[in-house]
């Protein structure tokens, strides 16, 4: 996403590298993995970091922040669906597909193009038989990783 004068952006250093958290019209609308050129306070910005202080370090579990993310009707209900996925719990691509009406490559794509990762967890979305497959931030897969073992999530 870029930064323009009607988003605003405020950094975070976290065990997983640094962020960014954007913000338009009182809402979430992007995450991403490196530090925004000019930072900019808001309250919802400074709720956001303060959950994800919390989610990294005294095991908040649940976030309550208002998210808006840009995308289709269909990446919408993936987002919806994976915003259900309890902490600490994962489903497959194939799951999500079930419940919403769609296909597994179809899933991916959408988890791909989530534009608030960590807020709507694309990490707890996993591959046929529980397998670590894709995640496009970060440092991929890793990230993945160290955000499910962050929940508790044993990995085989």
């Amino acid at each position: 996403m870029s930064e323009t004068a009607t988003t605003a952006a405020i950094g975070f250093d976290s065990p997983i590298g640094p962020l960014a958290i954007h913000e338009r019209a009182g809402a979430i609308v992007s995450v991403s993995w490196k530090m925004p050129k000019r930072e900019t306070d808001s309250p919802i910005l400074a709720a956001a970091k303060a959950q994800l202080d919390g989610y990294f370090f005294c095991g908040l579990r649940h976030f309550e922040l208002p998210l808006a993310p840009e995308g289709s009707e269909f990446d919408r209900k993936v987002w919806q669906a994976m915003l259900e996925i309890p902490y600490g719990q994962t489903r497959t691509y194939g799951e999500i597909a079930e419940a919403i009406g769609g296909n597994a490559r179809d899933v991916g794509g959408a988890c791909g193009r989530n534009p608030i990762p960590i807020f709507i967890p694309c990490h707890r979305v996993m591959g046929a038989g529980g397998t670590l497959v894709g995640y496009s931030g970060g440092k991929g897969t890793e990230t993945k990783q160290a955000l499910l073992v962050l929940e508790g999530v044993l990995l085989l």
